[in-house]
């Protein structure tokens, strides 16, 4: 099995779904992953609702390969057991407010002087400087900043919220890990350490490169292309079936707006290739009257072997159940000796080597607090005493 990055100790002082598929993926490649958990609540992104009554399903799906550790970091012992603990770990990745982590003494510079090649990450909203580092936020106020939400539901009268939080799991997903990553290969060269500072909002900034490139092309006098990917087009759009489901068609090319038309029995609809969408315009009405003639599923069947761009839009639950999908290994099972078989998704690359990333599943709250402090050297009579003083 493959672990390229078996060896690698990451102390993991992140909370909710963004930060946790982080980790996760880091854990997916091998790492071993801390969670230092606050005692009283722990990672409230661990819990199904408010009360903390039962555990939440995105939880387990994302904290697989995990150990989970209580630790008060306002406490002065659980300082010195944290610093202790960076003292011989890799990688520290915090997803506080910006300043949160050096009024507890725990920042980057402290931390440093007690492991120079320490590579710590700090992932936020907004970064740890700028006008917004101190604002709070959410994916829906990252996309409007990074001018993303603006382009988005061009034919329906306002801006439309993606379906998941693209920013978070992007942004404070995906691209903290990968920056990570990065700096654990630059210290392999260099033998330094490094400090990371990672922002949804500079991620989706960057995402936006298509529709800066085309704002700058129309203030040089140039003319916007014609294709439309936000919406705005008859062959890139989704369409209602008499079912009352949908399908997407992203016939783009000529050649897939070509073999659709024709597999439509409509070879007279190839020149108007790339009309815009207008709810009421002819050409539109008469290909939203085409889909809701058939059902989703008579689509489908119509359209399986045309050289084309068309899919149903399937529901979550039809997605698990996805032939494709599975067939992939991107759905799968892990056994759990405590939670039963549960559902999980694949690491979203393959190796030629498979990834060994059914390790270990998500922790219970605090279940190796006394495992760690154990290996650090605490006896049992200190850990009871730090249960007692409330530092774990």
């Amino acid at each position: 099995m493959y672990q390229p990055l078996e060896g690698i100790k990451i102390l993991d002082c992140t909370r909710l779904l963004p930060y946790q598929y982080c980790t996760m993926l880091l854990g997916d490649l091998g790492a071993e992953i801390l969670k230092i958990e606050e005692p009283r609540v722990g990672d409230y992104g661990r819990w199904g609702d408010v009360s903390r009554s039962y555990e939440s399903v995105a939880f387990v799906m994302t904290n697989r390969n995990k150990k989970s550790m209580k630790l008060n970091l306002k406490h002065e012992t659980g300082k010195e057991i944290f610093k202790k603990l960076a003292s011989a770990y890799d990688v520290v990745v915090e997803s506080f407010r910006p300043g949160v982590m050096d009024r507890l003494g725990l920042g980057y510079k402290e931390i440093q002087k007690i492991n120079p090649e320490i590579i710590y990450c700090s992932a936020t909203g907004y970064g740890q400087k700028g006008p917004y580092r101190d604002k709070p936020g959410h994916d829906v106020n990252y996309l409007s900043i990074s001018g993303i939400l603006s382009w988005t539901g061009e034919h329906t009268g306002r801006p439309v919220i993606p379906g998941i939080p693209f920013g978070d799991m992007a942004g404070g997903g995906v691209f903290p890990a990968l920056a990570i990553i990065a700096a654990l290969l630059g210290k392999e060269r260099t033998g330094r350490g490094q400090y990371i500072d990672t922002c949804q909002t500079d991620v989706l900034t960057s995402f936006n490169l298509l529709n800066f490139a085309q704002v700058l092309a129309q203030k040089k006098g140039q003319k916007a292309r014609p294709v439309n990917i936000r919406g705005g087009m008859l062959c890139y759009n989704t369409f209602k079936t008499r079912d009352g489901k949908f399908v997407a068609l992203g016939a783009v090319e000529p050649k897939f707006w070509r073999n659709f038309c024709k597999a439509v029995g409509r070879e007279d609809w190839i020149p108007n290739h790339f009309l815009p969408y207008e709810e009421g315009g002819d050409a539109t009405e008469e290909l939203k009257d085409l889909f809701a003639s058939k059902t989703q599923k008579e689509w489908a069947e119509i359209l399986e072997n045309v050289d084309t761009c068309f899919t149903p839009i399937l529901t979550p639950d039809e997605t698990l159940e996805n032939h494709h999908l599975k067939e992939r290994g991107i759905i799968t099972t892990m056994e759990d000796p405590k939670r039963g078989e549960t559902i999980q998704l694949e690491f979203p690359a393959k190796f030629s080597d498979d990834l060994n990333l059914k390790r270990s599943p998500a922790p219970f709250f605090g279940e190796h607090t006394r495992e760690v402090l154990t290996n650090l050297g605490y006896t049992e009579l200190q850990v009871k005493k730090f249960q007692n003083d409330g530092v774990i």
